[in-house]
């Protein structure tokens, strides 16, 4: 699989000129200075990258917020919070990989930290559903969001996921019926709630973890009623 898209060609193939001008160089064993072409390179590259990306169209930025190369969940968990202690399941069901939460602290404070995950290759996503979770996933996250409530701890919730899984099995599970519990029960807590938006915040599969305090969504992501 590919991890650029169709308009970021041009960034790509400069790139590559780039790569190649530099192990030309390594291999050579000759001391020659292509600093200067590397460095006209370089530009091109920044040039040609600000052009694309300030005149990107709407759908352009839908194929930003599923860019293969973009940080899932577990990435923003692990370089912006610290001690982070995954718990699983939903206590009537099983684990719903698709979302992952746990303990977590983030610079002195200690918070519930919560997300849809989806897969770098073919084997994790299909452990993780591709990001879309099962009603477990639901249940799962509202489990431990009343948890963070009776110990007094802020909730951060972080969303990136096209939707719900609408399978039988999750139709059979009641589906519908976690979410719209979680929406219910997500306005009762008592502790901060915050949503961010890092990827694809699609209908209620992202609603079911996004009632919050403060919703928050990144450069070229979107949050929309159904998936595009």
């Amino acid at each position: 699989m590919k991890d650029y898209l169709d308009f970021e060609q041009p960034i790509i193939e400069l790139q590559s000129k780039l790569d190649a001008l530099t192990r030309t160089t390594q291999a050579s064993g000759v001391e020659v200075d292509f600093e200067g072409e590397a460095e006209q390179i370089r530009k091109k590259i920044e040039e040609t990258r600000k052009a694309i990306y300030s005149k990107l169209t709407p759908w352009q930025r839908i194929q930003l917020a599923r860019h293969p190369r973009r940080p899932y969940t577990l990435d923003y968990i692990e370089t912006a919070f610290d001690e982070f202690s995954e718990l699983h399941g939903d206590r009537l069901y099983s684990d719903d990989r698709a979302v992952v939460s746990g303990f977590a602290k983030i610079g002195e404070e200690r918070v519930m930290v919560m997300g849809t995950q989806k897969g770098r290759d073919t084997k994790e996503n299909v452990l993780r559903n591709f990001g879309c979770a099962h009603p477990e996933g639901y249940r799962k996250a509202l489990r431990l969001m009343k948890l963070a409530n009776k110990f007094g701890l802020p909730i951060i919730t972080i969303i990136d996921t096209a939707g719900a899984f609408p399978g039988i099995g999750a139709e059979e599970r009641h589906i519908a019926e976690a979410i719209a519990v979680n929406l219910k029960e997500m306005m009762t807590l008592e502790v901060p709630i915050i949503a961010v938006v890092i990827g694809e915040g699609g209908s209620g599969g992202a609603l079911g973890i996004g009632v919050a305090d403060r919703v928050l969504i990144l450069e070229n992501a979107y949050y929309s009623v159904i998936s595009p």
